[in-house]
């Protein structure tokens, strides 16, 4: 059981508290799904479950929490890790071996686990979570999602009876995410497993969640998931759907949607959505040409071709591993491929430097902290411009920052920031020099459905400006809502590209729920419904 009695707490030099009289209580044994505005306190929330809050990061704590028994604030760290399980939003950050069987088991090891228990622990959690045959692979060779799950690994193989998990899902294909989640249900229902998860994409977490806290302006309202999603507006689309039609009562899943539409009187529209041409548009900017790319002797791409063009919004979607990342940074320099070309406006960019092409192409890779290097989040943009020699203009900054809601925070420490906040100055300082083209590798990891509306504007003012957009992702519903067109990768090739409908509705596994639930029109988003139903489409 977990408990927390008016717990308030305020971060070093804040003015205010981020938590403010928090009451809450987990069962033992519950799934407990934590959601919130980005950078509302639910990290804060997660990390005073294991004293990080605040032995680590220090402030002014009062209140207090129970957590199997133990106060994490007067208890030793090393006291509450072993029952306490934690897994960050980023996994890249708690890492210390190179290897993934080595990272496995460096926990085991410092619990002075017995060696053949030990390794029978790690073979354990490799084959629970899919990882079998990577036990040997070198980190930095992973996709961020197969990160992820090692990270998870290395936390279940400590047998904690609390597992702590900080947006687990965030860089997980939509199998990948399935996978982990029934994973994690399976250990709940067989080992009695406490399971404490942050998440912004609610829709995948709802089907196995007890409880559902909410974190919002200091406070905490908790309780059944129906029940609280009734009462806040971060709802995934079919909650907003059911809550836009009067659907009672509110279904969560697609399963529980099914009944409702049986109902709905009215017939499907022919075409609710501008469409691109079948055969996508003309006169590419960036083009990928068979190319070919290996970390050492393994193969990750292999006569890939992609073609984007100016004022389009393509989707790169694909399993984890399958060589997105590394075709991103094929494209921008970073990587040089041992065969094929990239051309950008026709030319090949092979005599370029990486300095050159990201003038005029914008990167946004899956770890913002990798671009994060200013003292405030002004002056990330000040570099970026002083970098490519542009003039820095301090009206022009001050508006830019405005335009992707980041006003407010101009002065702060960028590190500082939530994940989501991270990730939206990092594409700042990587737009703010106007590049004609931007390639964003899973830019809502972090972002509630609020900040996934703002950068959707902010693409769609892009298009419409003419610039070309390469969007990786495997958040579907953002896919739904944003792209023109998606390409699909597997192992290490681009398999089929096509109209954002078609694509997403051939593939069971990238189909948004509304796609779920309408599998015979061209329907993607819950606005989509509500247009054909006679309203604005605004929910």
């Amino acid at each position: 059981m977990i408990a927390f009695h008016q717990v308030t707490y305020t971060y070093p030099g804040a003015s205010v508290p981020i938590l403010r009289d928090v009451n809450l209580r987990i069962p033992s044994g519950a799934l407990a799904l934590v959601t919130g505005p980005s950078g509302a306190g639910k990290s804060t929330l997660l990390r005073c479950i294991n004293g990080l809050v605040p032995h680590f990061s220090g402030g002014v704590f009062h209140g207090q929490v129970d957590v199997a028994g133990l106060d994490p604030v007067r208890a030793s760290p090393r006291q509450v890790s072993q029952s306490v399980g934690f897994v960050f939003q980023d996994p890249e950050s708690q890492f210390v071996f190179d290897a993934v069987e080595d990272e496995i088991a460096f926990a085991l090891e410092n619990a002075a686990i017995p060696f053949a228990e030990m390794h029978a622990r790690v073979a354990e959690v490799l084959e629970l979570l899919g990882l079998t045959r990577l036990r040997s692979r070198p980190l930095d060779s992973l996709s961020g999602g197969e990160q992820q799950r090692v990270a998870i690994a290395a936390a279940l193989a400590l047998r904690p009876s609390i597992l702590v998990l900080d947006e687990p899902t965030s860089q997980l294909d939509p199998k990948g995410a399935e996978d982990v989640l029934q994973a994690l249900e399976r250990l709940q229902r067989l080992q009695g497993l406490t399971v404490v998860l942050a998440e912004h994409r609610l829709e995948r977490i709802l089907p196995f969640a007890d409880l559902l806290v909410h974190v919002e302006n200091q406070q905490v309202i908790a309780g059944p998931p129906r029940q609280v999603l009734a009462r806040i507006a971060l709802n995934p689309p079919l909650v907003r759907l059911g809550k836009a039609l009067g659907w009672e009562p509110l279904p969560l899943t697609v399963e529980e949607s099914r009944p409702f539409v049986a109902k709905m009187a009215f017939q499907p529209a022919p075409q609710t959505r501008k469409s691109m041409p079948e055969d996508g548009p003309t006169a590419p900017v960036l083009q990928a040409k068979a190319l070919s790319f290996s970390y050492g002797s393994e193969l990750v791409l292999e006569d890939a071709n992609l073609e984007l063009s100016g004022g389009e919004i393509l989707g790169l979607m694909g399993g984890n591993g399958v060589g997105k990342s590394t075709l991103l940074r094929c494209l921008v320099g970073l990587l040089r491929p041992s065969r094929g070309a990239v051309t950008l406006y026709g030319k090949d960019t092979a005599p370029l430097g990486v300095a050159d092409i990201c003038l005029q192409v914008g990167y946004l890779p899956q770890d913002p902290n990798a671009l994060l290097f200013a003292d405030s989040v002004l002056e990330e943009l000040r570099i970026t411009l002083r970098n490519h020699h542009l003039p820095v203009r301090e009206d022009f900054l001050l508006e830019f920052l405005g335009r992707i809601g980041l006003a407010n925070l101009a002065a702060q420490y960028p590190r500082d920031l939530s994940v989501g906040e991270r990730q939206r100055v990092a594409l700042g300082a990587v737009t703010i020099s106007l590049p004609k083209v931007v390639l964003l590798d899973e830019p809502t990891r972090g972002l509630d459905y609020a900040s996934k509306a703002v950068l959707l504007k902010i693409l769609q003012e892009w298009r419409q400006s003419g610039k070309a957009i390469l969007l990786v992702t495997h958040d579907v519903e953002f896919a739904a809502m944003a792209c023109d067109r998606v390409a699909i990768m597997e192992k290490g090739r681009v398999v089929q590209v096509g109209q954002t409908a078609r694509m997403l509705r051939g593939r069971p596994l990238f189909a948004p729920q509304i796609v779920q639930l309408f599998p015979d029109t061209d329907w993607l988003t819950a606005s989509d419904v509500l247009r054909a139903c006679g309203k604005d489409g605004r929910v």
